[in-house]
């Protein structure tokens, strides 16, 4: 049951609305879930900052859920929350990115209402990770609106006693099969649980086991070869699979179809290669941002939009910046073949009501990130984690909480999910010397200057970033694949640019607009920068990919290739012939063997 829609709510600005009874009263305004109130779209359009927010909306559950247990859950809430429902508190949650939920059994029954209260606490003076949200009032430079409350779906599901938990589904191309890990609510004696995987034509497999054994059984579904189509850009093929649980008469308890692919991530010396293959990953930054919605998409088509931009430009994946995306997004880049680095919205945690770029993250970034990589565990789509960018602190002889909380995302990410690499940190200050990938930000906009920096990689000694003064960030680097994981920002405004002549031969200054670098002074330059930039990175035999900064405008920053409102800005034809050439590190890196019926 969706319950996105409007609800009560209430602007708490000094945090005292538990005292004033807030909790059991009908709220003073009304709002539009789930925009957040600083979005056009939510009704609201509040920008200034809000101590705490309250919702309230009263709901019937359905009668003909009787027999089942009502779960509650929301996909995100910025930041710390509570809920209650029918005056009983039922969850409590840290951080604004990733999904919770409440089990109402007991406390709202089938054919009962449920009223549901929301509490989200979003101060901007406590440490918490923000992403891009500006913590002061106006936006500045590459920092944006703010988000609080509720800003991702809400619904409502019944579920048996006895059911399935979020699957886990591991591939392997190396022996043509499917791990499927089924974790249930009980391990009832006698109950089984059934996979089904299904492809084109007649194809389908099926694998059951105990559940009563395992506290997380699980099964493995071995794909014939003429049956296995591994997931690629070119070719996103998506297997479907349903699993069940059975009691011990055979009665099926519960039910669930989802889907899976089967496809590998490998690190060969300098090159990183799917399905065997080096694959020049053709990155492009997306911030995730909309004018009205901020950072919930308008509606389930601007996802896929997004998409179909990007690589209509010519890019063949994204890096989702600062941003825990909404998962839909990521149903779509399945679908579609897009690569995609899963990442944490982790700027924001100095206190004291300014960014501090992360200098001293807390032990809460590790919790929210685990639960972001239990929620996109099972996309192929994702060919690489990033918990943290451009932590910067300077190396010295003390062990540091940056160091710490660095080491323990990298590690917990390493255990949650071995089958992908991971980045300690992109850009800036690399603490883990056994980091799988190793990066540099560049936003130089002379190519002749950006190859003479970037040559050193032949040599073992990349291109690292370091502090204004030329002190070390980072650990040494051991020889891993690398790429340049920002670079471009090129700064155009068209309506902007005749006014900046204009200023600079009157040696005024009136830019309401940011960007990187020296701003271009035409369109024309704007295609000759973006081909030598891509041009030296593309002819580096040694570079695995590059991320270019960035898909839209957002906000003051104009050095998107879209528009902020996803409308026209450049020609993307050329945007797109400038880097779609096979790269360097594609011919020389070639592709090893895929797995025949005899290797099998």
């Amino acid at each position: 049951m969706n319950l996105n829609g409007y609800w009560g709510f209430e602007i708490d600005a000094g945090d005292s609305g538990l005292e004033r009874g807030l909790r059991i009263r009908e709220l003073s305004d009304e709002i539009l879930v789930p925009f957040a109130p600083e979005s056009k779209l939510s009704g609201i359009e509040t920008v200034d900052f809000m101590e705490a927010v309250w919702y309230r909306r009263t709901v019937i559950i359905p009668e003909d859920w009787t027999g089942h247990r009502p779960f509650l859950h929301f996909g995100a809430v910025d930041h710390d929350t509570t809920v209650w429902v029918n005056d009983v508190e039922v969850a409590r949650h840290r951080g604004g990115f990733t999904p919770f939920s409440a089990d109402l059994h007991g406390i709202a029954e089938p054919g009962t209402e449920a009223t549901i209260v929301v509490r989200a606490r979003d101060s901007r003076n406590e440490m918490q990770a923000r992403g891009k949200q500006a913590t002061w009032y106006n936006n500045t430079e590459c920092l944006y609106t703010r988000t609080t409350g509720i800003w991702q779906t809400v619904w409502m599901e019944a579920v048996p006693e006895v059911h399935i938990r979020r699957l886990r589904m591991t591939p392997s191309l190396a022996d043509s099969s499917v791990t499927i890990e089924i974790p249930i609510s009980q391990n009832r004696a006698g109950y089984t649980v059934n996979a089904v995987l299904t492809g084109t034509g007649n194809f389908g497999i099926t694998a059951q086991t105990r559940a009563d054994l395992d506290l997380t059984p699980s099964v493995r579904l071995e794909i014939p070869v003429e049956a296995l189509r591994p997931w690629s850009i070119d070719d996103p093929y998506l297997y479907d699979l349903e699993v069940s649980v059975l009691d011990r008469d055979g009665v099926l308890v519960d039910h669930v179809r989802s889907y899976t692919a089967v496809r590998s991530v490998a690190l060969d010396e300098k090159v990183v290669r799917l399905n065997g293959k080096a694959v020049f990953q053709r990155l492009v930054l997306d911030q995730g941002y909309w004018p009205d919605s901020l950072m919930t998409s308008p509606d389930d088509d601007a996802l896929v939009k997004d998409i179909e931009l990007s690589m209509s430009a010519g890019f063949n994946g994204a890096r989702l910046h600062e941003k825990v995306f909404e998962e839909r997004f990521l149903y779509h880049a399945d679908r579609l073949g897009y690569l995609v680095w899963g990442e944490f919205g982790d700027w924001g945690v100095s206190g004291g009501g300014t960014v501090g770029h992360n200098q001293k993250p807390t032990s809460s970034f590790v919790a929210q990130w685990l639960e972001a990589l239990e929620r996109d565990f099972n996309h192929p789509s994702i060919i690489g984690w990033c918990p943290l960018n451009e932590t910067h602190q300077v190396l010295h002889d003390r062990i540091t909480v940056l160091d710490d909380v660095t080491q323990a995302m990298f590690l917990a990410t390493k255990l949650a999910d071995p089958t992908r690499p991971v980045i300690d940190a992109s850009g800036y200050a690399h603490r883990v010397r056994l980091t799988d990938i190793y990066d540099s930000h560049s936003y130089e906009q002379d190519p002749r200057k950006l190859h003479i920096e970037q040559a050193g990689l032949a040599e073992g000694i990349p291109f690292v970033n370091r502090s204004q003064f030329g002190q070390e960030y980072s650990v040494p680097y051991r020889g891993q694949p690398y790429f340049v994981s920002e670079f471009g920002g090129i700064w155009w405004n068209a309506e902007e640019a005749h006014q900046a002549m204009e200023d600079d031969a009157a040696g005024t200054d009136r830019e309401t607009s940011w960007g990187y670098g020296e701003r271009v002074r035409n369109e024309e330059e704007i295609y000759l920068r973006f081909q030598g930039l891509c041009d030296v990175l593309l002819d580096n035999p040694n570079m695995f990919g590059y991320c270019y900064t960035q898909l839209t405008d957002v906000f003051q920053e104009k050095n998107g290739l879209f528009n902020f409102d996803r409308s026209t800005k450049l020609d993307i034809a050329r945007i797109r012939s400038s880097q779609t050439r096979p790269a360097a590190i594609e011919l020389v890196g070639a592709s090893v063997a895929e797995p025949d019926e005899a290797s099998i």
